[in-house]
């Protein structure tokens, strides 16, 4: 395999990894914050998704890391605080559900614009794009139902 394609895919392998480590961090910070039942049941159904997809990440990965021990990168400890934290300012005053709905969309929005820039320029790998198609998909459709809530 040549070493850019490998590149390519690596990259694109580790920030959908980030991105769904920051999905399911978000999801778990605001969890207890949620009391709309129909909220909750959404937010366990993208939770689960994010899962699949860092699963099959995690699959997929060794086939294109130079050391097939190696993990993809998942968000460090500064960014999980960040998100932590900013989550508990932004519901300080205001943990509706219509806010933290909107605070999910806002999280989920800057997830969709890293898809779309990396299926912008995406690799040549099926398995990977496809992955990385099913990413964006379940984002666009999460801001849909979350949409619902506002």
């Amino acid at each position: 395999m040549a070493k850019d394609k490998e590149n390519t895919e690596v990259n694109v392998l580790d920030e959908l990894n980030k991105g769904a480590c920051m999905g399911k961090d978000a999801i778990h910070y605001i969890m207890d914050k949620v009391e709309d039942d129909a909220l909750k049941k959404e937010l366990n159904r993208q939770y689960h998704k994010y899962k699949v997809i860092s699963d099959e990440i995690h699959r997929l990965y060794p086939e294109y890391a130079e050391d097939n021990d190696e993990e993809p990168h998942e968000t460090n400890a500064m960014t999980r605080f960040m998100t932590w934290s900013g989550i508990e300012m932004k519901t300080m005053n205001d943990d509706s559900t219509s806010h933290l709905a909107e605070i999910l969309m806002q999280g989920t929005n800057m997830g969709i614009i890293e898809g779309r820039r990396l299926l912008n320029h995406k690799g040549e790998d099926k398995e990977v794009n496809k992955l990385l198609d099913e990413y964006v998909t379940m984002q666009e459709e999460a801001v849909e139902k979350l949409k619902e809530f506002l």
